[in-house]
């Protein structure tokens, strides 16, 4: 059985009066690609930035490649991109990669080596010279992207990484995704976009802080009788509201 890389246990947390996870239990092994699914105000972010040890859970823990979170221990075989913009930018867009390389120990030459095939991966080649503030949404989470996988991390988290993107971008990037995952590389990718997660090894339908379900899009397909996952997701909410 392959090694579980992520593993949480009954985590809970609220924000005031509303409840963002509620006693959320799941586990991921090495090489899956899982994909979160939900709609915005799931908890799909609070779940991601609690497994990374950026929140604490009021209740719970989590435990990635072993180790209890938070722990520093993690950080650099850790990828992660967050839903907001995490660039800065006043500098280049190569700049960016290597400041965030040198936060990673990274040599410049090692840097520029990984930059070069990541810029061409998220078509930002011919801008690595742009600064930032002159790019669009889309290019800067494009540009986030690639800071969040220039260190070869052994398990990342992906916050909404295709937001913004074109089709045909998208599908390039899904393609690299698999091939990380290929690599053994352990990915979970959100997506309040659900026909987005049938790409991935494993689906977790999050609502109102709890997994609805979770398994292959085929097993999800199965077990609610829907042609789709979209029409697997409106079955699972309506069987969640008639159980309370």
């Amino acid at each position: 059985m392959a090694d579980q890389v992520v593993q949480a246990e009954g985590l809970r947390k609220s924000f005031g009066h509303h409840v963002a996870l509620d006693g959320l239990t799941m586990s991921l092994s090495q090489g899956q690609l899982y994909g979160l699914a939900g709609p915005n105000g799931a908890g799909k972010t609070t779940l991601i930035r609690t497994l990374c040890g950026l929140v604490r859970p009021d209740a719970g823990e989590a435990r990635l490649l072993g180790w209890r979170m938070p722990s520093a221990r993690v950080r650099s075989q850790l990828g992660y991109m967050p839903q907001d913009f995490a660039v800065y930018e006043d500098l280049s867009v190569i700049r960016n990669l290597e400041y965030f390389g040198s936060l990673y120990d990274l040599r410049r030459s090692q840097v520029r080596e990984h930059a070069g095939e990541l810029l061409e991966l998220v078509e930002l080649s011919d801008r690595r010279r742009q600064r930032v503030s002159t790019l669009s949404g889309g290019m800067r989470r494009r540009v986030s992207l690639a800071i969040s996988l220039l260190h070869k991390p052994r398990l990342a988290f992906l916050d909404e990484p295709t937001a913004g993107v074109d089709p045909r971008l998208r599908r390039s990037l899904w393609d690299y995704f698999h091939t990380l995952a290929e690599q053994q590389v352990t990915l979970m990718i959100t997506t309040h976009l659900v026909e987005e997660a049938q790409r991935c090894h494993l689906v977790g339908f999050l609502n109102a802080g709890r997994l609805l379900t979770e398994g292959t899009p085929q097993q999800i397909l199965r077990e609610t009788g829907a042609e789709n996952l979209d029409e697997a997701f409106i079955v699972l909410q309506d069987r969640g509201e008639q159980a309370r």
